[in-house]
């Protein structure tokens, strides 16, 4: 029963102002700082009608109690009364690469909104370093910790030193223990990237290619190389005659070099003239495709990469670029995703145990299209430079 009907229900009262009884009921619809309500969730936390609801919100926009920040969303305009700042300690991956980058100024932007206090640690891609980090975050006090490490061994490690502390987890790309897991749908996402290698055989090879290579990142475990299981499986579904063709696994170690210097490794000792190359992620795309350019031999290749990360989309705009596609999985949106769980969790909840984020195929085609402003932000990885 909402609070609305106790007031009218249990106490009769001749002073009351039904008006601002329903105001309230408004006001207790938001449970979260920064919570952005559309109309209809808005009627079904109240339990007024559409049309009040629809005339509270806006009387109450109007008179600077509520921000409209889309077509029928709204928020409230200063802090939740009583509610004490949420302190949320985020480990990021690597400030270095680009994808890192995204995913923090995303998540500052979200933690304003929310008026969440953010403590950041950088774990610098060094498993030792995020163990130290994550014991770190315990001694902040921190309400709930988010972590953004790729070391699968680790996982177990640093998800015990937050359970012991009685500190909850949200995880980045890679899962750990015990933790919500937001990040990526790395089945479906394998399967675009190898539906765009599939079609570019079909179309521009007539369905004949020699080898496929997939560029995996050991470390990262099971869930990740999903991503190239998935690339694999979408390119005998385009192609079904490609299970006949050669397939090569190679840990590129998720890192531009690494990437350069194993394709390097097997394009030396490979005889195969038209390659499918499909990576795990977009530094190992670029790594390899630079490959293919010293050796002369790019024009015998398509590649595609996962995250579209700016470089890729970059590359994507050169003329001629074998990069034929890059899987978005849009990292600039994933701090609103994780401040709205993270919240949802302190405040008891009930969260799903995964949450992904949305994935699309970028291509030469529509990079301008989806990412219009590439050009106002230059900002290149510091391997890439």
């Amino acid at each position: 029963m909402d609070g609305t009907t106790q007031i009218s229900a249990g106490r009769r009262d001749r002073y009351i102002v039904k008006s601002v009884v329903h105001a309230s009921a408004i006001f207790a619809s938001f449970r979260s700082p920064g919570e952005v309500l559309r109309l209809r969730e808005v009627v079904s936390r109240s339990g007024l009608g559409k049309g009040m609801c629809f005339r509270l919100l806006y009387t109450m926009h109007e008179c600077g109690l509520l921000e409209k920040v889309g077509e029928n969303q709204y928020r409230l305009a200063f802090p939740l009364g009583g509610h004490r700042k949420f302190r949320i300690g985020y480990a990021d991956q690597d400030r270095s690469s680009s994808f890192s980058q995204e995913v923090f100024d995303g998540l500052v932007r979200a933690c304003q909104r929310a008026q969440v206090e953010l403590i950041m640690v950088d774990n610098r891609s060094n498993p030792k370093v995020a163990v130290k980090n994550a014991e770190r975050l315990v001694r902040e006090h921190v309400d709930l910790a988010v972590e953004f490490q790729s070391d699968e061994r680790t996982a177990p490690v640093i998800a015990s030193r937050f359970q012991s502390a009685g500190i909850p987890l949200i995880a980045i790309d890679i899962p750990h223990p015990g933790a919500v897991y937001f990040g990526a749908d790395n089945y479906a996402a394998g399967l675009v990237g190898g539906h765009c290698l599939g079609h570019y055989a079909k179309q521009q090879w007539q369905g004949i290619a020699d080898e496929i290579l997939l560029l995996e990142i050991s470390r990262a475990g099971p869930l990740i190389r999903m991503r190239t299981d998935g690339m694999l499986a979408g390119i005998r579904e385009i192609v079904p005659t490609s299970d006949k063709w050669g397939v090569i696994r190679l840990d590129a170690k998720g890192e531009f070099r690494a990437s350069l210097e194993c394709a390097r490794k097997y394009l030396r000792n490979t005889t195969a003239k038209r390659i499918l190359v499909g990576a795990a992620n977009d530094p190992i795309a670029l790594g390899a495709l630079r490959a293919f350019q010293e050796c002369g031999r790019s024009e015998n290749c398509a590649v595609v990469g996962q995250n579209s990360e700016p470089e890729a989309r970059a590359e994507m705009r050169q003329t001629g670029t074998r990069l034929i596609g890059s899987v978005a999985y849009f990292p600039e949106r994933y701090g609103d995703v994780i401040v709205r769980l993270a919240t949802d969790v302190l405040l008891g909840k009930n969260v799903p145990p995964a949450a992904f984020t949305t994935h699309q195929l970028i291509t030469p085609l529509n990079v301008d299209r989806l990412y219009p402003n590439d050009s106002l932000f230059p900002r290149l990885a510091r391997e890439y430079n």
